[in-house]
């Protein structure tokens, strides 16, 4: 990797910089929890990001946050026409996939009540690998990367639990010593859609499963972190425990 991820962006004014990463972010993490419909309507946020951004490259000028045209399909449209010597990636190839992105968001029945398709996984893995084209060709274009040198950096700008949690096969271990069983436990519910008990008792290479279940497993499904089911013995994030785990991941990949 020729640049570090952290730097990506670092020629945008910081607060559109955010923008962009905010809404990238949420749709890879919602696509990894299985939330399909979040997933694809942040996937319109991150149009309006990259929009602003490919607008500002080829004017020359950067707004200090993203903003919404009236009407982004005739707003990318005329990116080819006011510009007409850019080079044909800002001018033409972005904008024409920022439309098809943002038809799925207005037009599959995220982000408006009545809409004729329920969202699903399929809609949502295209917009989850759309979102990364985009991102990876603003990387190529402010850094002058190759594709793959792009997608490299784009692949790593999410990848906060690397560092947190090894993973090889089924296999998990957390990888930051000092944390206590609970925190453990976040982390390695974070990045599964779902775990046994027994998964849990195995990744943690804990010896006495009753006492786990009786003084982290019960206590986090009483505090509505996790449902525990003591019948299948099925574990998953509640949505106060996604919250708390990714607090967590945060604080520990600032230290």
């Amino acid at each position: 990797m020729l640049i570090d991820p952290k730097s990506a962006f670092a020629a945008l004014p910081p607060t559109l910089a955010q923008d962009l990463l905010d809404a990238y972010t949420e749709v890879v993490t919602n696509y990894a929890e299985h939330r399909w419909e979040p997933a694809e309507l942040n996937g319109g946020k991150l149009c309006e990001a990259v929009y602003s951004i490919v607008e500002g490259y080829l004017s020359g000028t950067y707004p200090s946050r993203a903003s919404k045209p009236q009407n982004m399909p005739a707003a990318c449209l005329a990116l080819e026409k006011t510009y007409p010597k850019a080079p044909r990636s800002p001018r033409i190839q972005i904008p024409r996939m920022i439309v098809a992105l943002y038809e799925i968001r207005n037009n599959r029945g995220v982000g408006h009540a009545g809409g004729d398709v329920n969202p699903n996984q399929m809609d949502a893995t295209a917009v989850l690998y759309m979102s990364k084209w985009l991102m990876a060709e603003l990387v190529r274009l402010l850094h002058g990367l190759t594709t793959d040198q792009a997608s490299e950096v784009v692949e790593a700008l999410v990848e906060r639990q690397i560092s947190l949690v090894w993973k090889w096969g089924e296999k998990r271990r957390v990888l930051r010593t000092g944390l206590t069983l609970k925190q453990q436990v976040l982390l390695l519910l974070a990045g599964v859609t779902e775990a046994t008990e027994a998964e849990l008792v195995a990744w943690l290479e804990h010896k006495r499963p009753n006492d786990l279940r009786k003084a982290v497993l019960r206590p986090m499904h009483k505090d509505k972190l996790v449902d525990f089911d003591e019948t299948t013995k099925a574990i998953r994030l509640l949505p106060p425990g996604v919250h708390a785990a990714e607090t967590l991941i945060h604080q520990l990949s600032k230290n």
